[in-house]
């Protein structure tokens, strides 16, 4: 469930930055999208690693990359890159997985 909502956030953030001036920001615009990408990425090699604990250390940075993810947001938000409505819709997708990745965690025992 946590990877389909973290691929989700990918297909959100490369529709977001496709056009307008987050388009022509090169580096803001690949930084977020590889850290949305990165996101569900380590979750995916967490999980084939065949081990809890690897995989508790792969959400954990899965986790770190939703931070950066809403950090750029946050900056793209005030560079005037994307509205008030699509900022808030990117953060609660952020939040969203950050709890679900924490939780997934915790009953790793991690």
């Amino acid at each position: 469930m946590v990877w389909q909502k973290a691929k989700g956030l990918s297909v959100h953030v490369y529709r977001v930055t496709a056009s307008g001036p987050f388009a022509r920001d090169l580096g803001l615009r690949t930084q977020i999208q590889r850290a949305a990408v990165s996101v569900m990425s380590n979750i995916a090699e967490g999980f084939d690693r065949n081990s809890r604990a690897e995989f508790a250390r792969f959400l954990a940075i899965a986790r770190g990359s939703a931070g950066e993810v809403r950090s750029q947001v946050y900056l793209a938000s005030e560079l005037g890159y994307i509205d008030e409505a699509t900022s808030r819709a990117l953060l609660r997708e952020c939040i969203e997985i950050t709890r679900m990745l924490v939780g997934l965690r915790k009953r790793l025992g991690a």
